[in-house]
């Protein structure tokens, strides 16, 4: 199949498989004579696989190395574990972050009057280095 039926069957735009390509998360498409890229049903199945790596927050990094591991039959899913279960760890510590920003910004909003008045405890806050 051409790029545009292997972006309309696995959901991922052509441009973006053109940039996978470059990449080497997926392989390089054959060629037709006219030099059109031509997609199999395997070639879409990893497509379709990495729009779901991504949808799970994994970097491009990460992704090409579950690639390789989902490509590699003799893997061992410990390592495939182990890189989900570093991505979990990843992703709750960016959640506490933003619950902390949260919080932080509540407090200040709370205690800004929001009236006329020019003195902003948001304002002096974010005028503050740390």
């Amino acid at each position: 199949m051409k790029i545009g039926e292997a972006a309309k069957e696995s959901g991922v735009n052509a441009k973006l498989i053109r940039h996978y390509e470059s990449i080497g998360i997926i392989p390089k498409a054959a060629r037709s004579e006219a030099g059109y890229r031509k997609y199999s049903e395997a070639d879409v199945h990893i497509l379709k696989f990495v729009k779901r790596s991504r949808a799970l927050g994994f970097s491009m990094k990460e992704i090409k190395k579950l690639v390789g591991l989902w490509r590699n039959k003799s893997r061992a899913s410990l390592e495939v574990k182990n890189l989900a279960l570093k991505h979990v760890e990843e992703m709750e510590n960016k959640i506490q972050e933003l619950q902390d920003m949260v919080r932080t910004l509540r407090h200040l909003a709370k205690n800004c009057h929001g009236d006329s008045r020019p003195d902003c405890p948001i304002l002096e806050d974010l005028a503050t280095s740390r």
